[in-house]
């Protein structure tokens, strides 16, 4: 996982854990351009997650995201 994902996750994860909903729409939506739909999805599973760290909330993005060239 690269430290970009980490960045964006933490974040995103502060947004989230900030029940500051829309700013978390927005954020995916400027950043990676992530259609509303896959937004609500990213969001949900985040929202769900038991313990929300940064790792865990990169896994989610890094999954609705297109793969990495290396």
């Amino acid at each position: 996982m690269s430290a970009i994902w980490k960045n964006h996750a933490m974040h995103l994860a502060n947004m989230i854990n900030c029940n500051k909903e829309t700013a978390a729409h927005l954020y995916l939506e400027q950043l990676m351009l992530f259609p509303v739909d896959v937004q609500d999805k990213i969001i949900e599973e985040i929202s769900n997650l038991s313990h929300c760290s940064s790792d865990a909330v990169a896994d989610i993005i890094g999954r609705y995201s297109m793969p990495e060239l290396r």
